[in-house]
């Protein structure tokens, strides 16, 4: 009996001591997030072209250089995990101009990845999804002799619009036009000129709703679908 009460208060002690070891690394790990976010007033924030009041990109940060090329606007919150770059690696000399620009009030969804090399712009208020990829740079296989990897890529800028939405996974090309108010499916791999209103979807995307003031939401092949 005596065993048994002895092995009850140990089971009981280890329960408790694990319940405390558990709140200890949650509050440490929220302590370090916290502190290792990126904001204005950090020193990784000063490294920035700008980057505007109430900005926060969350710790941990994924691959982020040639920040002298980036301007965020105020109020962007950035994911943990994102990875934000201009040119092939750091210390580049890109010019005297900004090349990826995000606006203001936006929101980039964990571990997505934004890539620029000529020019990136980003309306404000536009919202995306986690593991959403952005690029304005593209490979090339015009020489059938020369491995893929090793020709010189292509560029071609990529403009997204305010208000818009890129859905989980979405891989927006070299040479995208997004219009305002844009929805683009999770997953869809988006090339091309879409206007305002555009919902985006599919691989390749194609615009598969569109809006106008006498239609509403409709087909745009289709009309006569309209609500």
């Amino acid at each position: 009996m005596p065993e048994r009460y002895d092995l009850a208060v140990t089971l009981v002690a280890m329960s408790l001591v694990r319940r405390v070891v558990n709140v200890a690394i949650h509050r440490a790990y929220t302590a370090i997030r916290r502190a290792g976010a990126i904001t204005p007033a950090t020193p990784g924030g000063h490294r920035f072209r700008r980057i505007g009041d109430g900005v926060s990109i969350a710790f941990p940060p994924g691959a982020i250089f040639g920040e002298t090329y980036i301007e965020i606007g105020d109020h962007t919150l950035i994911g943990e995990r994102v990875s934000m770059s201009c040119g092939m690696n750091p210390g580049l000399d890109l010019g005297p101009s900004s090349i990826l620009r995000i606006g203001r009030g936006c929101s980039i969804g964990r571990g997505s990845h934004i890539v620029a090399h000529q020019s990136i712009d980003i309306g404000d208020d536009v919202f995306t999804g986690p593991y959403v990829y952005i690029t304005d740079q593209n490979h090339v296989y015009d020489d059938p002799d020369v491995p893929i990897g090793r020709q010189w890529p292509r560029n071609s800028p990529v403009s997204i619009g305010s208000g818009s939405w890129l859905g989980a996974g979405a891989i927006i090309l070299p040479g995208t036009t997004l219009g305002r108010q844009c929805v683009v499916a999770g997953g869809a791999v988006v090339r091309g000129t879409f206007p305002d209103h555009s919902v985006v979807a599919g691989v390749p995307a194609r615009r598969v709703r569109g809006y106008t003031p006498e239609l509403g939401w409709h087909d745009p092949v289709r009309p006569d679908t309209a609500p």
